[in-house]
This record gives structure tokens, C-alpha cells and sequence, in this order.
């Protein structure tokens, strides 16, 4: 549907959505900034290594996110005209990978819970059991909340295309209750986190240096890694459902603006940077680990050899 209006009641509208675009675009830019920074990891860690679930997930959250910025961002470009047809398949496109990017997050963040909680079977079962419970609804409301998408209305003002969607009926309540659904998981996996990571300090402070200093370290910062990826997935999440409130959403403030681009730029990186980061933090751990293993088993090596020799020349 479209409106020809030179009606300065909508420049508003119109400085709100260009000034949106601006932050979308810095969110892409932020995406793309981070997989050149861990290129090189990336080459190392994960092209090199044998594959396994989370290299595929990796490489899916990682390069879905060009696609889904281009999709993002073509219907809030004032530059762009696209028909109601188009409008509509870019949102139920954006909703869908929006969706399965989440729960793909989920599943990297009950691989890790699992490893934390040693392999726990009871821990594993009971994390794919509040996942499902989870993520059912959500597909389920997110099925519904479709439904209620309305018609896109451009608005060409001193020739200037502006796209805006808006939802009938429950459609925002629905929209709501999806972000709510993640925040009671992220709070969940953040309490779980949190309690192992006390847990294994504790004993780390009891055992002392006889555990060995150099693997200490590396655990110590792994676990404080998965607890502040937690805690990012859990803000991010709080920060998205605080934008879905009436008063900010319905504002054109200068506040509003602000507070709505930055949940875009937090969104993007929660989506496809934090994610991957997890993933290589792992990944990177790890190999220090082996190394670390590989240099004492040969400085093991070179002190009994050196034994051998001493008590063969003390015989001869």
C-alpha cells in the first residue's frame, strides 16, 4: 500500500528510519570487522581441524550473517523501493533465520554446559528437555505472530521510499513473549554457568598449585569466558524486550533512536559474533592445552634420558 505525501507530520517517521539504517549498517560493519580480526583463528581452529557439530554450526552462524544483514537491511533503506510481496518474504525470511540462528546458539550453549558439567548424561537430558520446552513455543508463536504481520506502507515524501511494518491483534504481544521464552533460557544457562565455574574455583583454591599452574590458568579463563558469553547472551536478551515496551517503540526521541539502534548492533553481535567467539575460545583452549602437554611429555623425555646417561656412565 502507498502513500504519496509531502506531509511534514511524517519527517519524524522518515529521520528515525534513515538514522536506523545508519546503525544497521555499523552493526553489519561490526560483523564483518570481527571475522577479519579471527580470520587467522578461524583458518587454524576450524578449517584445519576435523569436523564435528560445532565446526558446522560455527560456519553457519558465522557466514548466515552477511545474508541476514543484506535481508535486514533492504526494507529500512530509503533508497529502496520493494512491492508488499518482497516486504513480506524479507520479514518472514529475517523472522525464520532470526529463530534458527537462536536456537543453533542454544544448542553451542548445551554443548558447553554438558563439557562444564563433565559429561553429566542427567545434566545433558534435562538442558535438550528445557530446550524443547523452550523453543517449541517459540516456533509456535512465531507461526502465529505472522499472521498478524500487516501490510508494508511506503511512504514517499520529497521522493524519499520509507518502508514500516506493523503488527495486528497480539502480534507485538506475541513478539514479546518469544524474547521472554530466550530470557528464561539465559538465565538458565547463566545460573548453571556461574554455579559450575564456583564451583570448580573452589576447588582449584583447595587442590592449590599441585593441580598445576599452567592448566589452572587456562581452565580459570575458559570458565570466565563461558560465564561472560552467558551473561552477554542474558543482557542482550533483557535489552531486546526493554525496546519492545510501548513507550520506547511508539518514540521518535533522540533517546528512542539511540536505544534502538544500539539493540540492533547488540542483537547482530549476539547473533553472529559472540557465538562464533564461544566456539573459538573453545577451540583455542584447547590447543594451548595440548601444547602445554606436548612440551612437558618431551621435557619428561629429556630428564630421563639424562637419567639413563648418568647411570650408564656411573656403571661403565
Amino acid at each position: 500500500m502507498t502513500y504519496n505525501s509531502n506531509d511534514p507530520s511524517w519527517w519524524p517517521t522518515i529521520n528515525f528510519d534513515i538514522l536506523f539504517t545508519y546503525w544497521t549498517v555499523a552493526a553489519g560493519v561490526v560483523v564483518v570487522y570481527d571475522w577479519v580480526l579471527t580470520l587467522g583463528q578461524e583458518i587454524e581452529l576450524i578449517w584445519k581441524q576435523r569436523w564435528s557439530l560445532m565446526t558446522v554450526l560455527y560456519l553457519i552462524i558465522r557466514y548466515i550473517g552477511i545474508p541476514f544483514f543484506v535481508v535486514y537491511l533492504l526494507p529500512i533503506m530509503p533508497s529502496v523501493s520493494l512491492t508488499d510481496a518482497v516486504s513480506t518474504i524479507t520479514y518472514y525470511t529475517e523472522s525464520v533465520m532470526n529463530l534458527v540462528v537462536t536456537a543453533m546458539l542454544s544448542v553451542i550453549t548445551i554443548a558447553r554446559l554438558y563439557a562444564m558439567y563433565h559429561g553429566s548424561r542427567k545434566m545433558l537430558i534435562f538442558l535438550v528437555i528445557i530446550f524443547l520446552a523452550v523453543f517449541t513455543p517459540c516456533g509456535v508463536i512465531l507461526a502465529i505472530d505472522l499472521k498478524y504481520y500487516a501490510v508494508w506502507e511506503e511512504l514517499i515524501p520529497s521522493s524519499i521510499d520509507v518502508c514500516g511494518v506493523g503488527y495486528g491483534g497480539d502480534g507485538q504481544l506475541l513478539y514479546s513473549m518469544i524474547w521472554m521464552l530466550n530470557i528464561v533460557w539465559e538465565v538458565l544457562a547463566l545460573c548453571l554457568s556461574v554455579w559450575i565455574a564456583v564451583k570448580h574455583f573452589r576447588e582449584l583454591r583447595r587442590l592449590g598449585p599441585s593441580t598445576g599452574s599452567t592448566i589452572g590458568d587456562y581452565f580459570r579463563v575458559l570458565i570466565q569466558s563461558h560465564v561472560l558469553y552467558f551473561a552477554s547472551f542474558f543482557g542482550v536478551s533483557c535489552f531486546q524486550l526493554a525496546i519492545l515496551s510501548p513507550e520506547l517503540s511508539n518514540s521518535k526521541s533522540i533517546g528512542a533512536e539511540t536505544l534502538s539502534g544500539a539493540s540492533v548492533i547488540l542483537m547482530i553481535v549476539q547473533m553472529f559474533v559472540l557465538g562464533p567467539r564461544l566456539i573459538l575460545s573453545v577451540r583455542e583452549y584447547h590447543a594451548k592445552l595440548v601444547a602445554y602437554s606436548d612440551a612437558e611429555t618431551s621435557m619428561n623425555s629429556i630428564v630421563f634420558q639424562e637419567h639413563v646417561h648418568v647411570s650408564t656412565s656411573s656403571t661403565v
